[in-house]
């Protein structure tokens, strides 16, 4: 596979050839940053975990070089961060049995510029070779910059690619701003009350950012912890953990849909909820 950065790399846990491991894979992330995949993603991972007839893959687009530091890593140098990121990746890939793990290692600058093009083309090249059922990216509401860069060109390369193409499901998921603002009946619900010693130990292996000073492990496993017993004011909980995700693929399935106004009608129907609710009470 001919990739436009150079610098981009790949693993394959079990060794087998990457035409294998792109052939196998059913269920495949897309994400801003290493971590961001075991966050958001973690329905795709526990439903492959081990499985012979499903596999899960990663797809990571920028480098984590900029990532903020702290304690040991303090006087780490972006070089320093980048590889540091990019080994904790490669062992999550090996925790979680990925069938591949792409680092396409772009700077954060480069996928926030909307005309550059190269990571679309890597993009068209991975989900042309894979042709992934079901696809997981960052959801269209989310508060970092890098992230919707993210979703956006993984729109745009599946626009630009023949339906024949097309996953099944394109997924926008949780990370720096939840999904629990969405009316129930918008939400894609992801059960995640299985194996929660694995959830935790992917996001452990993490160490350069949770020793570095954001505890994501605790506060995502608190998420969907939290998820779980308030998605239902007036039932018992269904579940001991629950993620939340965004149903973005009808901008794939019609790319003449405006991505703004598609997320704003989730946006409309929350605000006429709230509106409605309110309304009721006078």
């Amino acid at each position: 596979m001919e990739l436009k950065n150079k610098s981009a790399r790949f693993f394959v846990p079990d060794g087998k050839e990457l035409e294998i491991a792109l052939n196998r894979t059913t269920h495949l992330a897309v994400a801003a940053h290493q971590d961001d995949i075991e966050i958001m993603a973690i329905e795709g991972i526990l439903e492959c975990y081990l499985q012979s007839d499903r596999w899960f893959s990663g797809v990571v687009m920028t480098n984590g070089a900029g990532s903020p530091r702290s304690g040991i890593y303090k006087d780490y140098t972006d070089d320093d961060m980048r590889e540091i990121r990019a080994d904790e990746q490669v062992k999550a890939a090996i925790l979680g049995n990925y069938s591949f793990q792409f680092l396409l290692d772009y700077s954060s600058s480069e996928i926030k510029n909307r005309s550059e093009n190269n990571s679309v083309e890597d993009l068209k090249s991975i989900f042309n070779s894979s042709k992934a059922d079901i696809i997981y990216t960052h959801n269209l509401a989310d508060k970092h910059p890098t992230h919707i860069a993210v979703a956006l060109k993984t729109i745009d390369a599946l626009r630009a690619l023949p339906e024949a193409f097309h996953p099944d499901r394109l997924y926008g998921c949780e990370v720096w701003r939840d999904l629990g603002w969405m009316l129930d009946e918008d939400k894609i619900i992801f059960d995640c009350s299985q194996k929660e010693n694995l959830q935790a130990a992917l996001l452990g292996v993490f160490d350069s950012q949770i020793s570095g000073g954001k505890r994501y492990d605790l506060a995502t496993m608190g998420r969907r912890r939290a998820n779980a017993t308030y998605y239902a004011s007036h039932d018992v909980d269904i579940s001991t953990g629950m993620a939340f995700g965004m149903d973005l693929t009808p901008l794939i399935k019609d790319p003449t849909l405006d991505i703004f106004e598609y997320i704003k009608t989730y946006i409309d129907r929350f605000s006429n909820d709230v509106k409605d609710i309110i309304s009721r009470m006078d």
